[in-house]
């Protein structure tokens, strides 16, 4: 039985995927009384989270972008905290890296300090990490897209376009044989397809969660990636494909 606040990020986490959300429905995938549920709708709107409507609630417009990226931040941390770990083994002293906004970059970001490195970044936050380390780092700007605090557009992509940098690190929403590396915001998608594009080295940072998912749009093919890591052994299928790729597979294991 979950308690309370489990109970209310799962219903905020539905909500995230769905118009709204039904009370009846809630209480039945939940194994709980219905009054249980009116409850956690109570306490989520009473939060500004939630907005009630009849027989149920939706999320409301402004909370939506806060709690999709906080929600984010709070998955398998433990997975990203080793996946970035391993992944300072492929930056070197004097590297040009680019970053995109995911959160298991942010992880990464935040491992480095005063790195001799310049960096070319996407996202707010990252930015951010970087500054308080004192990483050297140039902030691509454009259009702010909040629900992935990153920047987005034409001039993202046109000034993406014009460098080379020696690594390239990045995330997504999913990954699988049939479509490859995929996330579901068309513009983010194009910015994550242009950084790959710059990047003389690629590596992908995906927690063994999305593996085998899918969503929107592609990012990029195996043919496109030098290095995966991630948590755990994947699927034999995808260890095949990623060798026939000559993709390097790096598996973070718990110390």
């Amino acid at each position: 039985m979950l308690v309370p606040a489990e109970r209310q990020q799962h219903i905020l986490r539905l909500a995230l995927g769905e118009r709204i959300v039904r009370i009846k429905d809630l209480a039945q995938s939940l194994g709980v009384h219905e009054m249980t549920i009116r409850r956690d709708l109570d306490a989520l709107a009473g939060q500004g989270l939630l907005q009630r409507v009849h027989g149920g609630a939706r999320l409301t417009q402004q909370a939506g972008a806060e709690v999709a990226y906080t929600m984010r931040l709070g998955q398998q941390p433990d997975a990203k905290a080793r996946i970035a770990q391993a992944a300072l083994n492929f930056i070197k002293d004097g590297d040009t890296v680019g970053f995109d906004a995911s959160t298991t970059v942010l992880a990464l970001a935040q491992r480095l300090t005063q790195a001799p490195l310049q960096a070319v970044v996407t996202g707010l936050d990252i930015a951010n990490a970087l500054a308080a380390a004192k990483v050297p780092f140039t902030l691509i700007g454009g259009t702010f897209h909040e629900r992935a605090r990153s920047f987005v557009g034409s001039m993202v992509t046109q000034s993406l376009a014009r460098l080379h940098l020696d690594t390239v690190f990045f995330s997504a929403k999913g990954f699988s044989l049939r479509a490859g590396f995929t996330d579901a915001h068309p513009p983010e998608v194009e910015v994550k397809e242009r950084l790959i594009a710059t990047g003389a080295q690629v590596v992908a940072l995906l927690d063994s969660s999305k593996l085998g998912h899918e969503a929107f749009g592609k990012i990029a093919t195996l043919a496109q990636i030098d290095i995966l890591i991630t948590d755990a052994d994947p699927p034999k299928p995808t260890k095949e494909a990623l060798y026939a790729a000559a993709v390097h597979l790096v598996v973070a294991q718990e110390s």
